[in-house]
């Protein structure tokens, strides 16, 4: 998979939505800062967790906006992989299969 090819294709695709429906998005847009800022949890922390349930749910789009955003806050490819032991460890095969998705995105966008 091209994660940056697959990535733009999906921010194309949500630009009209955004547009169309911007309270929603609005809305969205300010629960995704709300949960995600520096607090108790570095930001870091929190975007490791919103891997985790991206690999959990089986979201690639999830998985590579989240790889990318945990890049920014400074994640390194060892806690990307540990984070992806607990998915396998919760989720078993699945896990496994969408962590090493993982692995391919955090490689191809770091």
């Amino acid at each position: 998979m091209d994660w940056k090819d697959t990535l733009a294709h999906t921010s194309s695709l949500l630009g009209p939505l955004r547009s169309e429906q911007a309270e929603t998005a609005k809305g969205f847009h300010a629960l995704h800062n709300a949960a995600l800022a520096e607090g108790a949890l570095s930001t870091k922390h929190k975007e490791l967790i919103a891997l985790a349930i991206g690999v959990s749910k089986q979201c690639n789009d999830c998985i590579g906006f989240h790889i990318k955003a945990a890049i920014r806050a400074g994640a390194t490819r060892e806690e990307v992989a540990e984070t992806i032991n607990v998915c396998v460890m919760m989720n078993g095969g699945p896990g496994y299969m969408y962590g090493a998705k993982a692995i391919e995105a955090f490689d191809q966008l770091s």
